[in-house]
């Protein structure tokens, strides 16, 4: 399961809820196939800007930062930088799709690897 936590300054947030959403999935379809759409879980995580800092003060129009949790054995896969960036690429888009160009230089994408078994889901550990 693709987990994307975006970090979004609250102003550019408001009413983008469901654009976002909708569009950070279909990034993420895009690069696995239609079978992954039910399995993309999207936190959306609004911040008021007095609470974004950079460099040691509140940052004036900070891009959004995306948390990609990812399973770790995507990064062993002979094509796994052809992954990377087209995920990289297609959440970017995405987020400038809904919130505009004025963000896409400061997007931040990072991925964050989980080995198997090192997750839980309902009180089970998930090893696949």
């Amino acid at each position: 399961m693709p987990h994307l936590s975006v970090r979004v300054v609250e102003s550019d947030l408001a009413g983008n809820e469901t654009a976002l959403i909708r569009t950070l999935t279909d990034a993420v379809v895009a690069v696995y196939g239609e079978w992954a759409r039910g399995t993309v879980d999207v936190h959306l995580v609004g911040v008021p800007p007095h609470r974004w800092g950079v460099g040691g003060v509140p940052a004036a129009a900070p891009s959004p930062a995306v948390t990609f949790g990812i399973r770790e054995s995507v990064f062993g896969r002979p094509d796994a930088d052809a992954i990377v960036a087209r995920l990289v690429a297609g959440v970017t888009d995405a987020v400038v799709e809904v919130l505009g160009e004025r963000v896409r230089a400061g997007v931040l994408v990072e991925f964050v690897a989980t080995p198997a078994g090192r997750t839980g889901l309902g009180g089970a550990v998930v090893t696949s």
